[in-house]
């Protein structure tokens, strides 16, 4: 090995020295745990001990457990303190990824869990951080599928030989790496929040089954909401897919073309094929505001996706597309069908195809409560604001989680 790759591409200031091959069974002491019985309640009832089983190791740090445990369950276990590294050894997710996080509070754990605890010469974060950047390489090397439960092979993982640092150099990586981590989960947080907000809104800003009006109403608002069919708030359309077999349809494309697997958020500005002005000629270009619907997709058989466009697009077969009336607001309408979405499934949805649909035609008649347009403009400015709000939160989580990402395959060996 030459001493160029004995060092990261990206190190702090004063860290010169080359890092060593060590082995991790040099670095840390293990242990596991298991699962006090079941059949006694009193192993469990008012438990205040933390238990780590595989379902809680869905972050990179964990403060509470789903189960807790009483003393009593906890007498035959052994209580890990705090900066332990907990790293899932069975588990079905173990197909994909190596579920790894560091304990901020003591816990026990169950027997699918191992247990891993620094010497004073390997920093516990910065270990974290390794298992993070080397997951895939670890899954491939220790990984054993082909059981009921995937598991890894935990006492050939010991033996894994790793490139590490001096301590201090470590510290830097563990600390730097913490701190970003902080940041990351301060955005999850604030969209988390956010999204849960909006689902809460859209909730008591449109009239339950059987009621005239929301729960909630903006200042100035008083009339009852009218029950109108769809079919007489909006004009519809559809599209199809511009042949294949002739290249010029999509070459130098500029145009969008919106398919299932665009509707992926509730507003559209790119999409993942262009089409030429030539393909698009037989095609409908929609304005944007335009709502757009997927019509025919397997998604169908868990929600209706639905989108409404930032620019003019075209569509292809599986989408069908809004146009609202002067009376209607695009934006009110959309969260309409993110509200009702559920319903409109239950209602319209038809199963037990290849491809899933909704019965298009059927929906166009369904009722709705509808408010005075001055009403649904405002509802529907609302949203729009608290939809940008999440995007950008959204889209600030994303930007940290894809830095954190590139360094640290630049930060470690």
């Amino acid at each position: 090995m030459t001493e160029q790759a004995k060092v990261p591409a990206i190190r702090f200031a004063g860290f010169t020295d080359p890092w060593e091959q060590r082995k991790l069974e040099n670095l840390a002491s293990f242990g596991g745990g298991h699962t006090p019985s079941m059949a006694d309640a009193s192993n469990y009832v008012d438990g205040k001990i933390l238990w780590v089983t595989s379902q809680d190791v869905k972050q990179h740090y964990i403060e509470n457990t789903t189960t807790m445990i009483s003393e009593k369950g906890a007498a035959t276990l052994t209580l890990y303190p705090s900066d332990s590294i907990v790293i899932v050894a069975r588990s079905g997710i173990l197909r994909h990824t190596i579920p790894v996080a560091k304990l901020r509070k003591p816990a026990t754990v169950n027997q699918d869990i191992k247990v891993i605890q620094t010497v004073d010469s390997c920093d516990s974060s910065w270990l974290l951080q390794y298992f993070i950047a080397s997951n895939k390489t670890l899954l491939r090397e220790y990984g054993k599928t082909g059981t009921t439960v995937e598991s890894i092979d935990f006492a050939k993982m010991k033996s894994t030989a790793l490139m590490v640092p001096y301590i201090e150099e470590q510290q830097a990586i563990g600390s730097f790496f913490s701190r970003l981590d902080n940041l990351i989960t301060l955005h999850q947080r604030k969209y988390d929040k956010l999204v849960i907000f909006k689902k809460s809104m859209l909730e008591k800003l449109f009239p339950k089954d059987g009621e005239s009006v929301p729960e909630i109403r903006f200042a100035g608002f008083t009339d009852p909401w009218e029950q109108r069919k769809l079919e007489n708030l909006a004009s519809f359309g559809g599209g199809h897919t511009p042949s294949m077999a002739d290249a010029s349809n999509y070459v130098d494309g500029k145009i969008l073309w919106v398919t299932s697997q665009d509707v992926k958020q509730h507003y559209i500005e790119n999409t993942t094929t262009m089409i030429s002005e030539k393909g698009a000629a037989t095609l409908t270009l929609y304005p944007s505001d335009s709502i757009v619907i997927v019509a025919r997709s397997g998604i169908l058989r868990h929600t209706i996706p639905v989108a409404k466009l930032r620019k003019p697009a075209t569509v292809n077969q599986d989408i069908k597309v809004i146009q609202t009336v002067d009376s209607c607001d695009s934006s009110w309408l959309l969260q309409y069908f993110i509200a009702s979405n559920k319903t409109l499934l239950r209602e319209y949805g038809k199963t037990g195809t290849t491809v899933e649909s909704i019965d298009f035609a059927k929906m166009k008649s369904t009722a709705l409560m509808v408010p005075y347009i001055e009403e649904q403009q405002a509802i529907g400015s609302f949203f729009s604001r608290l939809d940008n709000l999440i995007t950008l939160h959204q889209r600030k989580l994303e930007l940290l989680q894809n830095i954190k990402k590139s360094l640290l395959d630049k930060m470690f060996v």
